[in-house]
């Protein structure tokens, strides 16, 4: 395979322009393919919402380097941004230098990924084989050939759905037109995905109406909170949460022991929401159906037959999935239920611990039989929650050094991650919880949170 042609980046996000930032510092040049219309398009979505990792987690060095050398002044260390902050004083800035932006080709939506001749199949003279990635542009489809892929692309605009079962519930669709377009913050129906700015663009939508909001992750907690200051502005303003479990402790934190305050916050704020009495919460309430009545109110029916109805609007924060699609003609080694690098899935799997910290990891784990593709960023953990940009950050140094052949640098991986303070081995048995050393020591012998 030609060394001439680039290693394509799918999606310009934080991850994907630390990883061109990352090639471009190892002598590789890359090519950040973004379907948005600009850089950070997915993140800009949710711009109105607070980070709770500072400024120190969220720039990577490399990145910050390249832009130290234009007069960028670091935003402080402690400092929360939110979305549309990170990408003002961060992000756009980035993709503006000159290195950068002459390689991100924008408004190009990747829309599969083979190899040039080879379908899945074949296999003798497979690794020789460059890359072809289908895009669509402005201009019509293309083709584009590249010695390496990282997908960066992220899983916003794929929302898992309110159904319990992992596919929409019976009505679902119907109600919230396409996922794509809720997830978007288009209007499609009563039904949206993710954090809608319920006190911004979006207040008269959710002003005075009663708001079922599903889900058990921090995006559930920021879209309470925000509905919970709206209904103090706005009399008849009613809140409703569902969720499918009964503990809610990953959510609610870990108080003094979570390593991000901000986190904490939000959980210590969440908790207090529902201990208030001004919270409708229904537990264990897994979601088979979602009709109509006479009024346009929905109901929604849980499979014990328990129903909560009079909702105008809801919400659903139940996390996202990865866009398998594009990568089908690929051999892929994934986890059976996490969807993401099968060497990864024990790192991160939240049946087995919730905890913040998650052992350090790069190409190795990130890797495929399709020598040359890796996911990186928050797609690289499919459906598992709690992903920062650090871990993305890392991921991408690593890939970078491997592909410029400096195979110690891509092992010696570091992650130095702040803990949550709540464990599900906490949770499960006391005597299950590591004595000593947090939720996850460095290397745990088998078993544990993090085994």
């Amino acid at each position: 395979m030609s060394l001439s042609l680039p290693v394509a980046v799918v999606g310009a996000g934080p991850v994907g322009l630390a990883a061109a930032a990352h090639l471009l510092n190892r002598g590789i040049e890359p090519l950040v393919l973004e379907a948005g219309a600009e850089p950070a398009s997915n993140l800009r979505q949710w711009g109105h919402v607070r980070l709770f990792s500072p400024w120190r987690y969220d720039i990577d060095a490399v990145a910050a380097s390249l832009l130290r050398t234009a007069g960028w002044e670091a935003p402080p260390d402690d400092a929360l941004p939110t979305g549309a902050e990170l990408v003002a004083r961060y992000l756009a800035p980035l993709a503006a230098l000159p290195a950068l932006t002459s390689r991100i080709r924008l408004r190009h939506r990747v829309q599969a990924i083979t190899r040039l001749g080879f379908d899945k199949v074949l296999t003798a003279g497979r690794e020789a084989a460059p890359f072809v990635l289908r895009v669509g542009t402005p201009g019509g489809d293309t083709e584009i050939l590249a010695r390496a892929v990282i997908d960066a692309s992220g899983t916003w605009g794929q929302p898992n759905p309110i159904g319990a079962g992992g596919i929409p519930a019976l009505g679902e669709a119907a109600l919230a037109g396409t996922a794509a377009a809720a997830a978007s913050g288009e209007r499609g129906g009563p039904i949206a995905y993710g954090i809608p700015d319920v006190l911004g663009a979006e207040r008269e939508t959710y002003a005075g109406r009663a708001t079922l909001v599903v889900g058990a992750g921090h995006s559930a907690a920021n879209v309470l909170l925000d509905l919970a200051a709206l209904a103090r502005q706005a009399p008849g303003t009613r809140l409703l949460w569902a969720v499918r479990g009964k503990d809610l402790s990953r959510v609610i934190g870990g108080g003094a022991a979570d390593g991000l305050p901000a986190r904490a916050a939000l959980g210590a704020s969440l908790g207090a929401l529902r201990d208030s009495g001004t919270l409708e919460l229904a537990t264990e309430f897994r979601i088979e159906t979602v009709s109509t009545d006479a009024a346009g109110r929905m109901k929604v029916r849980a499979a014990d037959g328990r129903v909560l109805e009079g909702i105008e609007r809801i919400v659903g924060a139940t996390g996202q999935r990865p866009d398998l699609a594009i990568t089908r003609e690929l051999r892929l080694r994934l986890d059976p239920w996490l969807e993401c690098a099968e060497a990864l899935g024990p790192l991160i799997d939240p049946n087995l611990h919730s905890c913040g910290t998650v052992r350090p990891h790069g190409a190795r784990e990130l890797s495929h039989p399709e020598a040359g593709f890796f996911t990186a960023g928050v797609k690289s953990y499919g459906r598992a929650p709690t992903f920062l940009l650090a871990t993305g950050y890392e991921q991408v140094r690593s890939i970078a050094a491997l592909l410029a052949g400096d195979v110690a640098a891509a092992r010696e991986v570091r992650l130095e991650l702040p803990e949550t303070g709540v464990c599900s081995t906490d949770r499960a048995s006391p005597a299950a919880a590591p004595k000593a050393g947090g939720c996850c020591p460095p290397r745990p012998e088998s078993g544990g949170c993090c085994g």
